[in-house]
């Protein structure tokens, strides 16, 4: 087992990475009332050996599967839920699934009675390298990506790296798109690795995996326990995201994956750095190399213009003061947080 630990204080938790699900602590398995949030294609494989975990039989409610359902009626969906069956304070919640189903149940832990616990068992790479750790939590709105939400760390982390085996190749993929993003913000070496090993990667050797959501847990714990609620460094995790929420809004949520938007929003964020002199061609060359090389997209939907992207970006969480603000690459393996990139200068590059 690898064990990665978040360091906040008296809300610090453990993220625990192997190749079964395991014992959880007496605090969690004990709990008297537990309900599980999960969708229906999750369940039918994992429902019934997370359920043994508990020496309570959980109550579990699954939401449909894919990004079209991380909605305000998914989440009072939950809430009615707990409420019906008469949930108190000491509900745990657990979410059994990948981001949705994770940004779905910490939104409602965060939310119900004023706060409950939550268990993360993230089933996807995507949730598992990023969107389990970190306490951030929320719903989509028809104007913007992640929009409707709130900070609510989870009590513990439970990674079984086995559940990969089971993911569709595709969304395989979009999980790798996150893994490169750690490597191209802050880790040169990282993605020298991944590229070396990008083989056993593709044929989700056990061990290869484990190292690799290890790596990349260790990354983003770090990076969550000097910067919680995003005000300085943590901001650099949006590498792509800014493009790549443009991307999943404007096409429709679900439509295209999150990780594939993201790929193409990083190739584009790095063809910005080369044209600010940061990066080099053969430094973007790279990044698409490395994006391919996990069968990721790099060309923008066929449908949109940069005029199309502005409008999200607008409304993107990272906008200040009224201005946009992009996370570049003055190097790879190194990220900064840019407040002066004008719409001219996103039409001349990409326009």
């Amino acid at each position: 087992m690898h064990k990665v630990e978040v360091q906040l204080g008296q809300r610090s938790y453990p993220i625990e990475i192997d190749t079964g699900f395991t014992a959880l602590p007496a605090a969690l398995a004990n709990a008297r009332q537990v309900v599980i949030v999960s969708n229906p294609t999750v369940a039918p494989l994992y429902l019934d050996k997370v359920s043994a975990l508990f020496s309570n039989s959980p109550l579990h409610i699954l939401i449909e599967d894919g990004e079209a359902f991380k909605t305000l009626a998914s989440f009072e969906t939950i809430m009615s839920f707990l409420l019906e069956r008469g949930m108190s304070r000491d509900v745990l919640l657990v979410a059994l699934g990948g981001g949705v189903i994770g940004d779905l149940t910490g939104f409602v832990a965060a939310c119900f009675q004023r706060g409950v616990r939550f268990l993360q068992i993230p089933t996807s790479l995507l949730s598992q390298v990023d969107s389990s750790v970190g306490g951030k939590t929320a719903v989509n709105h028809p104007l913007g990506k992640n929009m409707i939400g709130a900070f609510k760390q989870p009590e513990h982390v439970v990674i079984s790296t086995a559940t990969l085996t089971t993911l569709p190749p595709r969304e395989f993929a979009a999980g790798m798109a996150e893994v490169v993003k750690y490597a191209l913000l802050a880790d040169a070496g990282f993605l020298n690795w991944l590229l070396q090993h990008n083989e056993q990667i593709c044929l989700q050797q056990p061990d290869i995996l484990a190292q690799m959501v290890r790596h990349c847990c260790q990354m983003k714990a770090d990076i969550v326990s000097r910067d919680e609620t995003e005000q300085g460094e943590r901001a650099l995790l949006n590498l792509g995201h800014t493009f790549g929420h443009a991307i999943e809004a404007f096409m429709g949520y679900g439509n295209w994956l999150h990780g594939e938007a993201v790929a193409v929003g990083m190739l584009m964020a790095a063809k910005l750095s080369a044209h600010r002199g940061w990066l080099s061609t053969e430094d973007v060359a790279t990044v698409s190399s490395a994006l391919q090389c996990f069968k990721l997209p790099v060309s923008v939907p066929d449908k949109m213009q940069i005029v199309d992207f502005l409008p999200y970006m607008k409304t993107d969480k990272k906008v200040k003061d009224g201005q946009m603000r992009f996370v570049l690459l003055p190097a790879l393996g190194q990220a900064s947080l840019v407040a002066d990139v004008t719409e001219a200068e996103l039409l001349q590059v990409f326009g």
